[in-house]
């Protein structure tokens, strides 16, 4: 079992909007990506990886999934948090995300 990979960092929160449902996510930068790839190890369905996540007050357990075109993940942020948190589309966020 690999230690817990812990990171921080600034992200503008973003919209992506499917055929059925607007999704907000935060792209996880490009360095960080490819810390946590490496350190996955087995991970779960659609190449996503558990992650514990903390936006200012909120913290959560969730998965981030992979970008093919970017190389990056990408973090979906549920919209209790969002509001909670008083973030938008554009706003750029503080996280914190450490693997589960």
């Amino acid at each position: 079992m690999e230690p817990e990979q812990q990171y921080q960092f600034e992200a503008d929160l973003w919209l992506y909007a499917g055929a059925k449902a607007a999704w907000h996510f935060i792209t996880v930068p490009a360095d960080i990506s490819r810390s946590l790839r490496f350190y996955a190890g087995s991970n779960n369905g659609f190449g996503s990886i558990r992650v514990r996540v903390r936006i200012g007050e909120n913290r959560w357990e969730t998965s981030v999934f992979p970008d093919k075109a970017s190389g990056c993940y990408f973090l979906p942020v549920k919209a209790a948090v969002r509001k909670a948190e008083r973030v938008s589309t554009g706003d750029r966020v503080k996280v914190e995300l450490s693997t589960v």
